[in-house]
């Protein structure tokens, strides 16, 4: 199992080009099985998670093709037809959002037969709204030894949807089933992050009819069939916040390109909050720190535009060497603070309680072997392990893989001394 290997002390100085966006990607490669003719997605990022979703749309039917186009990293998928509509586990089990292709295969097929994710229950990150709003389409819905048995043989219809709480899986899941549906769907409570506009732009690129995305009521006209169509992935706004807290942390001057930073206003301002300097530029944002100690601040995460669950705990990483205490408010998942015990083996003050950990900044962080408990995690402990004194080591970074591109080169391009230690092997997600 390979391991990453952070020696402390060094400032970032350089640039850091953001990759497309992970959780944008693999909703839009879901849709390729909502036409006959090829989709070409640019700005693609090349991930441990886009190349489990591959496998998986390749057994469906999909031809899968990686290159480097005219625009970069590219992938172009087609599938001319549905030539099976079973996900097994083995496959859905490796990420969550390959669940998301049983909406598709009913709209184009009329019926799937799609794992449970993880092996999940319908319970904590339930996949409940996923399916009330397939039934609502007029989805016949049967639970069944794990699988989920989903017909629709005379096609899907237009309905009212509304959400009791704002689910992003879900809302995306509706649309992508909904596109091919007889009549009109309105989907009330939608989910408003910018992922969902894409998904939008990407459809309505395919000849699909849908409106109001990025807002809480998205409208959708179906259409009878999908053609093909070339879309580039909207940048990822949590690897650019991400590389805005390192550069925070260790300090220096960081230019990050292909960017938007209207994505993460909410960290970008907790970051300046903080004393950080913050300048905005025609492709992205400068990220300066210079030598001075930095504020603490507090912070809640909310849905979009709040500040994201997914950038939570590298601002926990950040505060640990900030002056005075900040409370981190996490509201969007729960027991999302497994990296709290994993700073502390680093040496930081950190205490949690329920919902909110409390993170009393020291003088100094030293290195460690650390063990990384999911993605996000996995990134703040390098974020810490850059200005840790002496030599961190991060295991178990194949959850680090799934969501992040070429880490190492990146941060090392910048000054960063950071390397892969290969292991004998990885396991399955």
């Amino acid at each position: 199992m390979d391991r990453i290997a952070i020696t402390g002390g060094a400032q970032l100085h350089g640039t850091i080009p953001v990759s497309g966006a992970k959780n944008s990607a693999i909703k839009l490669m879901a849709a390729s099985l909502l036409t006959d003719e090829p989709l070409r997605l640019t700005n693609m990022p090349r991930l441990a998670d886009t190349r489990f979703l591959g496998k998986l749309l390749t057994r469906l039917g999909v031809n899968v093709a990686e290159s480097d186009g005219p625009d970069g990293q590219q992938t172009i998928l087609h599938a001319p037809e549905i030539t099976s509509g079973f996900a097994p586990y083995d496959l859905v089990r490796q990420m969550r959002a390959s669940f998301n292709v049983l909406g598709p295969l009913v709209a184009r097929s009329g019926q799937a037969k799609v794992s449970l994710p993880g092996g999940c229950t319908i319970g904590a990150r339930p996949v409940d709204l996923h399916l009330q709003a397939l039934e609502a389409l007029g989805a016949k819905i049967d639970l069944h030894e794990g699988y989920v048995y989903a017909q629709a043989p005379r096609g899907l219809k237009g309905a009212e949807i509304t959400f009791p709480i704002v689910s992003v899986g879900a809302t995306e899941h509706a649309m992508l089933a909904a596109v091919l549906a007889d009549g009109v769907t309105v989907i009330h409570n939608a989910a408003c992050e910018p992922e969902l506009a894409d998904l939008q732009d990407c459809l309505n690129a395919m000849g699909a009819k849908v409106e109001g995305a990025g807002t809480p009521t998205i409208t959708i006209t179906g259409v009878a069939r999908l053609k093909g169509a070339t879309h580039a992935v909207i940048p990822d706004r949590i690897e650019m916040g991400t590389y805005a807290v390192a550069a925070a942390m260790a300090g220096g001057e960081v230019r990050l390109t292909n960017a938007r930073p209207g994505l993460i206003d909410a960290l970008l301002d907790k970051l300046k909050e903080a004393g950080a300097g913050v300048e905005p530029t025609a492709d992205g944002v400068i990220i300066r720190r210079n030598g001075h100690r930095l504020d603490s601040v507090d912070i809640e995460t909310a849905p979009f535009p709040g500040f994201a669950t997914d950038l939570q705990a590298q601002f926990m990483a950040l505060m640990t060497t900030a002056k005075g205490e900040s409370r981190i408010r996490e509201t969007i998942f729960e027991n999302r603070f497994m990296h709290a015990p994993e700073l502390m083996r680093l040496g930081a003050d950190i205490s949690v309680s329920g919902g909110e950990a409390r993170v009393r900044g020291v003088e100094r962080l030293e290195g460690a072997e650390v063990m990384a408990t999911d993605l996000r995690a996995s990134v703040s402990l390098v974020i810490a392990g850059l200005v840790a004194r002496g030599e961190t080591t991060v295991s178990r970074i194949y959850h680090l893989d799934r969501g992040f591109e070429r880490l190492e080169e990146k941060l090392g391009a910048c000054g960063a001394q950071v390397r892969r230690i290969k292991g004998d092997g990885e396991p399955e997600l």
